[in-house]
Order: structure tokens, then sequence, then C-alpha cells
């Protein structure tokens, strides 16, 4: 099993397994171009030529950035493929210079094991949150936990790591 950063080429992979999650309500589907788009912030799980696993780094601010889209294969699951993702998106976090890690799940044990903890509102500072309520992206607006996006889409858990 090698854990890397995901290339233009593993974006049917990535592709297959958030159709997979996604079918069930437990991840939100994204346009294929959108996984274009943002193959740099991935990293995959690839067993042979297969991705068998997923996990995204998308940058909110300065020192804050969502962990998104972490998949792995169901005959998978329980293996440790999701652990290694996630330690590979603490990392990169890391080096970028991030502090704190947030995410939206229903795995809540999961990432509670990982030292998330479960948070109500945005915890940013006022201006932060002003120039965050400009951006475009979807997942933004949930962090921001913004009326445009509620109810809250999946019905899932807003949680928050400092590092």
């Amino acid at each position: 099993m090698e854990i890397r950063a995901a290339r233009t080429a593993d974006v049917r992979g990535i592709r297959r397994l958030v159709d997979e999650y996604s079918l069930g309500g437990r991840l939100l589907s994204k346009e294929t171009v959108t996984l274009y788009e943002t193959v740099q912030e991935f990293v995959v799980a690839i067993e042979g030529e297969d991705v068998v696993g997923c996990g995204a780094l998308h940058v909110l601010w300065e020192d804050l950035a969502e962990v998104r889209t972490v998949a792995v294969q169901n005959r998978l699951k329980g293996t440790g493929i999701g652990r290694a993702i996630l330690a590979a998106i603490v990392e990169r976090a890391g080096e970028l210079g991030v502090k704190r890690l947030f995410c939206l799940t229903f795995e809540t044990d999961f990432f509670a094991s990982h030292g998330f903890v479960e948070i109500q509102g945005a915890p940013v500072e006022p201006e932060v949150y002003a120039q965050l309520l400009r951006s475009y992206d979807e997942g933004i607006a949930e962090f921001l936990d913004l009326e445009s996006v509620k109810p809250n889409t999946l019905g899932n858990t807003r949680m928050l790591r400092n590092l």
C-alpha cells in the first residue's frame, strides 16, 4: 500500500470513491471538474494500480484548513488506510503552517480518536469570518454555519483539531 500525493490520473479512482460514499449520503458529490481542479489537495492510497482511499486538505485561512473527502473502499475499512491518509493530511497541514484542522463528518469516533473535538459556531475572529464570507466554496459556508447551507447538507458533525 502506498500513500502519496494524488495525480491527475488518480481522479477516476477518487471519482469512484466519492460516488460510492455520496450515494449513501456519507459525502457530498463533487463534479469531476472540481476533482481535477483540486487534485493537488488530495492524497491517495494506492493498491497495485487502484485508488483504494483518498482524502484532501483544503486551506481556509492562514492557520486553518479543512480535511475533506476522506474515503476508503468498503472492503478495506478497518485496515488503517484511513488513519494513514489522515496522518499524511496532518503532516501536510503542518508543513503549510496550518495550526487547526476542521472537518464535517459522520465518522466522529474515527476523528475523535485522532484529536478532533465537536464544535459549535465558527472558531475564527470576526475579521476572518468577514473575509471567509466572500468565498464561493460550499465547504467554507458549512464551516461558517451559514443559513444558506442550512439545514446541514448531510446532517454531519463539525469537528476541530489543534495541531
